[in-house]
């Protein structure tokens, strides 16, 4: 490691959104002097993204802290059925079961992961980063804005100007991380090539404190799309009632043409259009809040400029639909904090730094693209929900869904077939689960080919061992008799070499080896037991095989079955981890690598 005399912290952090206060969080709990700066005195203040995903869930465990996710958020069971009707009080046109709640998926989303989705607004959770990141030793500063950045061979110089005292001042860092947002200026600023369009539609949101308990506590759903005439425009052509803090706390949505310019925002406007949302005159509504959003399908291509590492929304901007945003913001973040914190304590080189774009960028683009499709899907269903040229088309298309005559079959038909579609956004756990990276961290089997997913890829996950994907999970069993999920017995900033009882040789290889950050999980052991036999099943390696996790729980390599001797099992991993790591690890003088998880663990 370079002297650290000369920097005034390894990584500066432009944001405190989730990317940047996960990425703070992660780099100090890997021993890395991590300092954020926010323009703003404090965090988010307005809901924001919610929908928090299993991969999501899954990251907050690695990191020590997703007790206190669940203590915050909405639980899985009460995000319930996403609801479609004429009005919150009114004729409820169709229910569709969403988030893996419903009885046909609830066995696949139990099956996959040992985290359940939940539902967690932002100025929740991003209390909880910020809290656990200065417990482990990230620093921060509000109210400062930054103004530009100067690259070197050795570092990055980054200026800033206080707001409140107009104080000018400079820092200097190893790596600058923009967390900026979707207008990132250090995007631009860094030249990162973008693709695509912003503002191509517009939405009005509005925030609101409702007492709709009777409403909705007999169906509990986050989710409610409002099918009527003062709603219907747009592409999802639909309002929502969105709930914040069930069942008190809302958000009310609805699109607007952006071509006539800005919505009638005015109190008046907003409380009636709401009150026809919920469908009756008599509650009392309090508003907090009215903004609007614009809907966005832009990606970059590329996420580095040398130093300067760009992720969440300044890198991938796109609406909320499907719920993508935060949990692909987390995972960037996941992504590059083991990579910066290896290459500062040493341990890689900078072609480590470089496959962070390479295993990033197209998944930003795919979600940018699902995202933006899931608007375009509501199409089927609001034709369902319509009679074209009717006086009502939204009053008849509802009566014709109850006719008992062929024109209310065929709507029938046609609803199903549109619901069934709609579950590319709601029931999408292929889509969060199955990410692929391909990047020189990754070393693909000898005979690889391309992998055959055998169900849908965006609804189904596909567990595999493959090199680049996520380590399954399954349960095994401990020495006290505890259930523990493979996930856990790997990441929380070490690699793993797992194997087999009969496996030795690996085991053997990986201890002589005297890595500071890699740890040895022999499957069959009394504290790793495979009691249910899954783990036979899903590790697609013989007993005797191999399989290298990174940090971030991804599949590095693999080997199927044992060497032929030690040094064969030696010479294998050691080649393994010098392209993973790009260049052996000089461990000269260097003690153990023990990751940081904060005092509230020992509590």
């Amino acid at each position: 490691m370079t002297d650290s005399g000369s920097f005034d912290t390894d990584v500066i952090i432009i944001g405190t959104g989730p990317t940047g206060a996960t990425t703070a969080m992660a780099l100090a709990t890997y021993g890395v002097r991590a300092h954020m700066v926010s323009l703003w005195n404090w965090l988010a203040h307005t809901p924001r993204a919610h929908i928090t995903n299993q991969r999501a869930v899954e990251v907050y465990r690695d990191l020590g802290f997703e007790d206190q996710v669940l203590q915050q958020a909405t639980p899985w069971d009460l995000m319930g059925d996403t609801l479609y009707t004429t009005s919150l009080a009114g004729e409820e046109v169709l229910r569709q079961r969403t988030w893996g709640t419903g009885d046909k998926r609830k066995g696949d989303y139990l099956q996959a992961s040992p985290c359940s989705m939940v539902d967690m607004i932002q100025p929740k959770l991003e209390p909880i980063l910020i809290k656990n990141a200065a417990e482990r030793g990230a620093t921060f500063s509000f109210n400062t804005e930054y103004v530009r950045h100067e690259q070197d061979e050795s570092g990055v110089t980054v200026f800033f100007k206080e707001r409140l005292t107009k104080r000018e001042y400079s820092m200097r860092a190893r790596y600058l991380v923009g967390a900026d947002g979707a207008k990132s200026t250090i995007v631009e600023q860094a030249g990162l090539p973008v693709e695509g369009h912003m503002a191509r539609a517009g939405t009005v949101y509005t925030l609101f404190e409702a007492d709709l308990t009777q409403f909705v506590e007999h169906r509990p759903s986050i989710l409610n799309w409002i099918v009527s005439t003062d709603t219907s425009f747009g592409e999802i052509g639909m309002g929502l009632l969105r709930a914040v803090n069930p069942w008190k706390k809302w958000i009310a949505g609805w699109g607007f043409d952006i071509s006539k310019g800005d919505p009638d925002m005015s109190e008046d406007h907003v409380t009636r259009r709401i009150q026809s949302m919920i469908g009756d005159d008599s509650v009392e509504i309090k508003l907090i809040d009215v903004s609007v959003w614009y809907v966005n399908q832009a990606y970059a291509t590329q996420y580095s400029d040398n130093r300067v590492f760009c992720g969440g929304d300044a890198v991938h901007r796109h609406p909320p639909s499907s719920g993508l945003g935060l949990n692909t913001c987390v995972q960037d973040a996941f992504n590059l904090a083991w990579k910066l914190a290896y290459t500062i304590h040493g341990f890689a080189g900078k072609g480590l730094l470089e496959s962070y774009s390479d295993e990033r960028a197209p998944i930003g683009k795919q979600v940018v693209y699902r995202a933006n499709q899931s608007r375009l899907d509501y199409a089927p269903l609001n034709a369902c929900f319509r009679v074209e040229g009717a006086s009502n088309p939204v009053a008849a298309g509802v009566e014709r869904l109850r006719e008992p005559s062929t024109d209310g079959k065929a709507a029938r038909d046609a609803l199903l077939a549109a619901i069934r579609l709609k579950d590319t956004e709601f029931n999408a756990q292929g889509i969060e689960l199955n990410q692929r990276y391909v990047s020189g961290a990754v070393i693909p089997d000898t005979d690889a080919k391309p992998e055959e997913f055998l169900r849908d890829p965006v609804l189904h996950v596909q567990p595999t061992t493959r090199p680049g994907a996520k380590l399954p999970h399954t349960w095994l069993v401990g020495q006290d008799g505890r259930r523990i999920s493979t996930l856990d017995v790997v990441g929380k900033g070490l690699f793993t070499v797992l194997t087999g009882l009969s496996g030795q040789l690996w085991a053997e290889a990986a201890d002589e080896l005297k890595l500071p950050f890699l740890r040895t999980v022999v499957v069959g052991d009394p504290q790793y037991q495979d009691l249910y036999c899954d783990w036979q099943e899903l590790r697609e390696v013989e007993e005797d095989g191999v399989i290298l996790i990174r940090p971030d729980c991804y599949v590095a390599w693999r080997q199927f079955a044992a060497p032929n001797n030690l040094d064969e099992a030696k010479s294998l991993l050691s080649d393994a981890f010098a392209q993973i790591l790009d260049g052996n690890p000089n461990l000269n003088n260097r003690s153990a690598f023990t990751p940081n998880f904060g005092p509230h663990l020992f509590d």
